[in-house]
C-alpha cells in the first residue's frame, strides 16, 4: 500500500473501520485493539518491534492512537487487495512517535481518483451527521419507518414476468464523469415514469455533493406511494448511515467491496438483515468478486463495468466475472447479479443476460429521456410496462 511499508498483514487481518472513533479515544482500548491487530496480522509482539519510549500525556496521546489504529486499518484494507485509502495518508500528530514506527513514503493529501476522493469526503461528512444525530437518537425512531420490501423478490418477479433482466432504474440527476445530466430534474415524476415504463425497483443517488442527490429525495419518493422498492445509492463507510437509509424509505442499500473490508461488509451486512434491508454489494474485479463470495449472507451482487478509479467502462467485465468456476459458485448459492453501467442498448442487455445476470441497474442512458418510462421500452427494445 502506498504510504506505510512497514507491516505486512495477513489476510485474516481484523478491521476497525466501523467502529466508533469515541471508542478509540480510550487508552486502554487502544492498546487492546493494537494487541488484537498485532495478533491477527500475525505481528511479532511490542517488544519485537521498533518501539520507542517517548509518549505523549493528554488529549495528543487520545489523537495518536487514534492515528495508530487508522494506519492499521489502511494496512488491513491494503492485505485485502483495497486501493481505496479511507482518509488522507497524513502522518502522527506532532512529536508523535510510536509505538509503532511507520515509514512514511507519501505524505501528500491529493485523492489518486475520484472514489477516493469521494470516500475521504464521505468520512467527514458522515461524522458531522452523527454528531448532529447520533446513532442513538436514530434507533429511537426504528419503529415508525415505513415497513421494508422485497427487494429481490421484486427483481425476479420481473425477470419471470419479462423474460427480460429485472430493471432497477435510477434516480440521478448527475455524476463525476458526465455532469449534469437532467436539468428539469424532480425526483418523483421521474419515479413514477420508471414504474409506469416497467421498473421493478428504484436506485436513488443520495449524494450530495458529487451527484447533486439527497436523502430527502429518497423520502420524498417513498412518501409519495411509488411501490417499486428503493435502493440508497450511497458510498456507506460507516453503519450510521444503513440506519439513516432506512428511516428515510429504503428497501435496500449498496456495499462497495473497493471501499470495505470483508469484515467490515460482514458486519454491515447482518446490520441489514436486523433492519430488513436487502445489501447490494457491488465488486468490480476478480479479487472483490472472490471476496464476496467468500462471505456468507450474500444474496444480490453487483458487477459494476466501470472502472470507479478511471471510470472507463467495458461491459465486457460482466461476462469475464461470470465465467467458470465463479459463476457456478454463484448458482449454487443461488446468488442474484445484477450488471451494472455501460448498458445503453437492446444488444447491451441482451451481452450481459446471456453472461449471467438476472438483473440490471441502468441511469443514464434512460434519465436523460424526455420521457424516462420510454427510455425502458429504448433500452429493452420492448415495452415491458406492466
Amino acid at each position: 500500500m502506498e504510504g506505510l511499508v512497514s507491516l505486512k498483514p495477513s489476510p485474516k487481518a481484523v478491521c476497525f473501520h466501523s467502529t466508533p472513533k469515541s471508542f478509540f479515544a480510550n487508552h486502554h482500548h487502544s492498546r487492546f485493539i493494537s494487541t488484537i491487530a498485532r495478533s491477527s496480522m500475525n505481528l511479532p509482539p511490542p517488544n519485537r518491534l521498533s518501539i520507542r519510549a517517548q509518549q505523549p500525556a493528554g488529549e495528543s496521546a487520545l489523537t495518536a492512537k487514534e492515528w495508530e489504529v487508522g494506519m492499521l486499518q489502511e494496512e488491513v484494507a491494503a492485505s485485502q487487495g483495497i486501493r481505496i485509502r479511507r482518509r488522507p495518508p497524513s502522518g502522527p500528530p506532532l512529536h508523535y512517535v510510536g509505538p509503532l514506527e511507520f515509514r512514511i513514503q507519501n505524505e501528500g493529501n491529493t485523492p489518486r481518483n475520484i472514489l477516493e476522493e469521494i470516500v475521504w469526503y464521505k468520512d467527514t461528512e458522515v461524522s458531522k451527521f452523527k454528531e448532529k444525530k447520533p446513532l442513538a437518537s436514530l434507533t429511537r425512531f426504528l419503529d415508525s419507518a415505513p415497513p421494508t420490501r422485497d427487494f429481490i423478490g421484486a427483481l425476479r418477479a420481473a425477470h419471470l414476468r419479462t423474460g427480460f433482466p429485472g430493471l432497477i432504474a435510477e434516480v440521478k440527476k448527475a455524476s463525476p464523469s458526465r455532469g449534469v445530466l437532467r436539468e428539469n430534474f424532480d425526483p418523483v415524476e421521474i419515479a413514477r415514469a420508471y414504474e409506469r415504463g416497467g421498473a421493478a425497483c428504484l436506485s436513488v443517488l443520495t449524494d450530495e455533493k458529487f451527484f447533486q442527490g439527497s436523502f430527502d429525495n429518497l423520502a420524498l419518493i417513498r412518501n409519495a406511494g411509488v411501490k417499486c422498492p428503493l435502493l440508497c445509492k450511497e458510498f456507506v463507510v460507516d453503519a450510521w448511515q444503513i440506519y439513516y437509509a432506512r428511516l428515510k424509505g429504503a428497501d435496500a442499500i449498496l456495499l462497495i467491496a473497493a471501499v470495505l473490508p470483508d469484515l467490515d461488509i460482514k458486519y454491515m451486512i447482518k446490520i441489514c438483515k436486523m433492519l430488513g434491508l436487502t445489501a447490494l454489494v457491488e465488486v468490480h474485479d476478480e479479487n472483490e468478486m472472490d471476496r464476496v463470495l467468500g462471505i456468507d449472507g450474500i444474496e444480490l451482487v453487483g458487477i459494476n463495468n466501470r472502472n470507479l478509479e478511471t471510470f472507463e467502462v467495458d461491459i465486457s467485465n460482466t461476462r469475464k466475472l461470470l465465467e467458470g468456476e465463479r459463476g457456478q459458485l454463484i448458482r449454487d448459492k443461488d446468488i442474484l447479479v445484477v450488471g451494472e453501467s455501460g448498458l445503453f442498448t437492446p444488444d447491451d442487455i441482451a451481452y450481459v443476460q446471456e453472461a449471467g445476470v438476472k438483473a440490471v441497474l441502468v441511469g443514464e442512458s434512460i434519465v436523460k429521456q424526455s420521457d424516462p418510462g420510454k427510455g425502458i421500452t429504448g433500452l429493452f427494445g420492448k415495452d415491458i410496462s406492466l
